[in-house]
């Protein structure tokens, strides 16, 4: 492997969820031990299972992996990170300030950005405190800190005092008034991210385009901050093993025609590429073979299930979710999901099957990365497409913030806030302005979207009162409004549905979003399991290996709601008005 060659003492490994970093990161450190080294694992992963990839249980304190001599992990759980965090800042205004207050102050500290903040103001000790954590000689990490994170640290100036003088809004400057240690401290951890004699960054995708785009992406971010140089690991990419079926014959053209499209920023670093395996990486033996190439069906052992019975899949077709939407006449319809979960595609395939129904839809997207004209392939009769522009959105926010709270500061000042614009919650505020405009015409036509904020934007809105005092002002004070949240609330007017894949993180994230949305009063309304294989019914003794790894996860999702789609992995994209029409005629039981 490149990427383990001459080893720094700290490996970062990142990339979208779903993509095999944990498994990665845990055969590294595998190796690394093997050989000798003294090595701690960090995972500092929101969906980590660590634990579970080792069988042991593992928590916030170093714990020993057995049988395996110099091996130890430890778990950064960051919700109790941010609980801690939360309750330090709150604590000292507690009694002094109404409970409204409280809530507003609580729910500006409960997004990712001080997620993100939380965790690194944790695992700084093991980037900077030596006479602590200098007895181990490599400490690889599950997950690294953004560039967006490490650029807050590195602002001049006070952040208690900006916020003091009330010059700053609580979307990531409020995390900050935490940092309770001297910013030498936090200085010195981003020196060693920034040394390539002690960092190496692993930039973790599978062979898709959009989980490459992501890497991408994040590995232009770090360059703002100095890590300019990184690794790619390719994971998951299928060997020939796997058979020649039409499925597998149509993945490897897939995986092929992306490797060979990979963005220009990654594509000459190093790269390493790992095979499928048939089982899941859990346990020792399993984590042994990650760097191995596949020989062979290679389906029986550990962890790989009996793939001679795959339990059939129920029959979840997603023509039967938009039977119920249809039955409104009317409405909005949000498809929500991490990244590189198929999002796009099956908002698309509502659209187009309300639009075949005879039904007036605009189909619109407020995702960056998502390409709705190649999708659709095309004009589709009654069926309106746009796109929010992120990015005009946001420099509007920006450009009007800078002008109204930035008019009176000092450089520090307006270079804080400016930074704090950069965020990805400042980003989601922006385009929800633009989002909300969609909104109201859900109430004649349907509108599906691709695409919305989080229940943590919603609450910070909401909680503040800033939205619901400007449209008070807009349509006066005596008359009443509905503001897009409550339309959101409003099941008969609006269906959030899910969308995740049969994979333990992308499950795990998706109960996250779940969570989040929920304690905005929004209720998902049904999930959707895309690309599944075992709903694909292969026939090589590999994919079948696959199919059976699936069923925990599927099931999984039957528990936590009553509306489920399951929409099997194809032999090709689903791309233009009639695949994408095929997607809701599909059935997930054998012909």
């Amino acid at each position: 492997m490149k990427f383990l060659e001459n080893a720094p003492r700290f490996l970062f490994f990142t990339g979208k969820g779903g993509v095999g970093k944990t498994s990665v990161a845990c055969a590294t450190a595998l190796s690394l031990a093997k050989a000798g080294q003294r090595v701690l694992l960090v995972s500092t992963d929101p969906a980590s299972n660590v634990g579970q990839v080792f069988g042991v249980t593992i928590g916030n304190t170093v714990t020993a992996i057995p049988d395996v001599p110099g091996l130890f992990a430890l778990e950064i759980d960051p919700e109790q990170a941010v609980e801690a965090y939360r309750e330090r800042i709150i604590a000292p205004v507690r009694g002094l300030l109404p409970e409204s207050e409280l809530a507003g102050i609580a729910e500006s500290l409960s997004g990712s950005c001080t997620t993100e903040i939380a965790s690194f103001d944790e695992f700084t000790n093991l980037l900077a405190d030596d006479s602590f954590y200098g007895e181990y000689d490599h400490i690889v990490f599950d997950t690294a800190p953004t560039g967006h994170t490490i650029r807050l640290l590195q602002l001049p100036g006070s952040w208690t005092d900006f916020l003091a003088a009330g010059k700053g809004d609580p979307s990531c400057l409020g995390p900050l008034s935490g940092l309770e240690k001297h910013k030498q401290v936090y200085a010195k951890a981003v020196r060693a991210l920034t040394d390539p004699a002690r960092t190496r960054l692993v930039l973790v995708s599978r062979a898709q385009t959009s989980s490459l785009g992501e890497i991408e992406r994040t590995y232009l971010e770090l360059n703002q901050i100095g890590i300019g140089s990184g690794y790619v690991v390719l994971n998951g990419v299928l060997p020939e093993a796997a058979g020649e079926e039409e499925l597998a014959l149509a993945l490897r053209a897939r995986e092929a025609a992306a490797i060979g499209a990979i963005p220009e920023a990654v594509a000459g670093l190093p790269r390493d590429v790992l095979d499928l395996k048939p089982g899941n990486m859990v346990g020792i033996p399993a984590l042994e073979t990650l760097f191995a190439a596949t020989f062979g069906a290679g389906v029986t052992g550990s962890g790989t299930g009996d793939a001679a019975r795959v339990p059939e899949v129920e029959d979840a077709p997603l023509a039967a979710l938009v039977d119920e939407i249809e039955l409104d006449g009317h409405g909005l319809v949000m498809c929500m999901g991490k990244g590189g979960v198929g999002k796009t595609t099956v908002a698309a395939a509502i659209a187009v099957a309300l639009a075949r129904r005879g039904h007036a839809v605009h189909l619109t997207t407020t995702d960056p990365a998502a390409h709705l004209t190649e999708t659709l392939h095309g004009s589709i009769p009654g069926l309106k497409v746009s796109r929010i522009d992120p990015e005009a959105a946001i420099q509007e926010y920006r450009n009007h913030v800078m002008e109204t709270k930035g008019r009176n500061l000092d450089d520090d000042g307006r270079a804080a806030l400016a930074e704090d614009l950069m965020s990805p919650c400042t980003d989601e505020v922006a385009v929800f302005r633009q989002f909300s405009r969609v909104v109201q015409e859900s109430r004649r036509n349907f509108v599906v979207i691709d695409t919305a904020p989080t229940g943590h934007t919603l609450l910070l809105l909401d909680a503040t009162g800033s939205y619901h005092r400007e449209i008070a002002r807009q349509v006066g004070a005596t008359m009443g409004f509905v503001t897009p949240l409550m339309r959101l609330q409003d099941p008969a007017q609006t269906k959030v549905v899910l969308v995740t894949l049969a994979e333990t993180t992308p499950v795990l994230e998706a109960v996250e979003l779940q969570d989040d949305l929920e304690r905005a009063g929004i209720h998902p309304w049904a999930w959707v399991i895309n690309n599944s294989i075992a709903a694909a019914h292969p026939q090589t003794p590999f994919l079948r290996a696959r199919a059976a790894n699936e069923i925990e996860q599927i099931t999984k999702v039957h528990t936590l709601t009553d509306r489920v789609a399951l929409i099997p992995l194809l032999p090709e994209e689903p791309v233009g008005e009639g695949k994408l029409a095929g997607l809701t005629a599909l059935s997930s039981q054998p012909a």
